[in-house]
């Protein structure tokens, strides 16, 4: 009985452990990061996530914005603001700099993802075809094949 009660709780504190880095069912966010590149991807996901709330609630803001200042009732002559040269660059330059500054740091993490930290067991090269896949280990070629 009690050798029972030790396998069950063993098998009980092993499932528990096991799945903690899996997805979980309606998960929300990613799982925890096994490598620092899958780290820094998962930091620039928060950080354009970030800027896109932002952006999203400025752009509200303008809307809502221009739907009282063009509503007949309410304001028959309509201000400047929402007209003119200015506001016409800013609204052209911005959000071509905005892709700039999110170029930046997912080009580091493009460019340190090829470059290999660790020396892999096995080297595996799948191929996909219209049909079917196809897998090259390349660490087994001999040499007259």
């Amino acid at each position: 009985m009690e050798k029972e009660m030790i396998l069950h709780s063993l098998s009980w504190r092993f499932l528990t452990i096991a799945p903690c880095d899996a997805a979980e069912p309606w998960q929300l966010g990613s799982q925890n990061a096994a490598t620092p590149i899958m780290q820094g991807i998962i930091y620039l996901h928060h950080d354009i996530f970030f800027f896109l709330i932002l952006i999203l609630v400025f752009v509200s803001r303008i809307l809502v914005r221009a739907l009282w200042h063009f509503h007949e009732q309410t304001n028959p002559v309509p201000q400047r603001i929402v007209h003119g040269t200015t506001i016409e660059i800013i609204r052209t330059i911005f959000p071509s700099i905005i892709p700039m500054f999110i170029a930046i740091p997912s080009f580091a993490l493009l460019y340190s993802m090829d470059e290999v930290v660790v020396d892999p067991a096995i080297t595996i090269k799948a191929i996909g075809h219209q049909w079917y896949w196809t897998y090259e280990y390349s660490d087994y070629n001999s040499g007259d094949e």
